[in-house]
C-alpha cells in the first residue's frame, strides 16, 4: 500500500539519505534503525507529508501519496518525539480533542494504555511515562491504515511497553501497517528492519 521509490532527503544543505526504496503492505511492520542523525525522524516526517522529498516518489496504492496531503494525513497517525499535550487539560480532555477530530471513544483509548485512573488529572502533573502513554492512547481512537512512530517506547516501563505491544498487534491483525524508528527492540514480532 505504501511504497517509497528512491527517496532523498535534504536538511539544510546536508543529504540525510538518498536512493531509499521500500514497500509496506497491510499487516506489515518495519523498524527504522540507525545511529542518531541517520535520518530516522526525517524519514518519518517525509512519510507523514511534513517534509517534501528532495528526490524520489512516495506512493499510496500506486498513486502519488503527497498529491493530496489532506487525504494522506487522514490515512495515518504520526507520533513524534513530542507528546503534543495541553498541560492544563486533563488526560481525558487531551484525548477528547483528538477524538473530536478523528472519531473514536476516549474511555477505551485511555483503558488501552492503562490510564483510566488518571483520566481527570491535568497533563501537567503526569510523569514523563504517563504523558507518553497518553500520546500513544491516540492510536487507539478511530482506526487508520498507517502508524508512523518515532521512538514510541521512550519513558515507558515494561508494563506500558506490553500494552503498546497489544495495540500494535491488534492494528496489524486488522491490516494496519507500522513504521517505527527505534534504538531499542519493539514489540513487533516479524517486523522487517530498515537501516539508515
Amino acid at each position: 500500500m505504501l511504497q517509497a521509490e528512491n527517496l532523498a532527503c535534504l536538511r539544510g544543505e546536508r543529504v540525510v539519505f538518498a536512493g531509499l526504496s521500500f514497500a509496506l503492505n497491510a499487516g506489515e511492520a518495519v523498524q527504522l534503525l540507525g545511529p542518531n542523525g541517520a535520518g530516522k525522524s526525517s524519514l518519518l516526517r517525509l512519510l507523514a507529508g511534513l517534509l517534501t522529498p528532495a528526490e524520489g516518489r512516495l506512493l499510496w496504492q500506486g498513486q502519488d501519496a503527497l498529491a493530496d496531503r489532506a487525504a494522506h494525513a487522514a490515512r495515518l497517525r504520526y507520533l513524534s518525539h513530542q507528546d503534543a499535550l495541553k498541560p492544563a487539560l486533563t488526560a481525558a480532555e487531551n484525548l477528547g480533542f483528538y477524538a473530536r477530530l478523528w472519531g473514536g471513544e476516549v474511555a477505551p483509548a485511555l483503558a488501552a494504555m492503562g490510564l483510566a485512573p488518571l483520566a481527570e488529572l491535568p497533563a501537567r502533573v503526569l510523569s514523563a511515562g504517563q504523558k507518553r502513554r497518553l500520546a500513544l492512547a491516540r492510536l487507539a481512537l478511530a482506526p487508520v491504515p498507517l502508524w508512523l512512530l518515532d521512538e514510541p517506547t521512550v519513558g515507558l516501563d515494561a508494563a506500558s511497553v506490553a500494552r503498546l505491544g497489544t495495540l500494535l498487534a491488534a492494528h496489524r491483525a486488522a491490516g494496519g501497517m507500522v513504521l517505527a524508528a527505534t534504538h531499542l527492540p519493539l514489540p513487533l514480532p516479524g517486523a522487517r528492519e530498515l537501516r539508515l
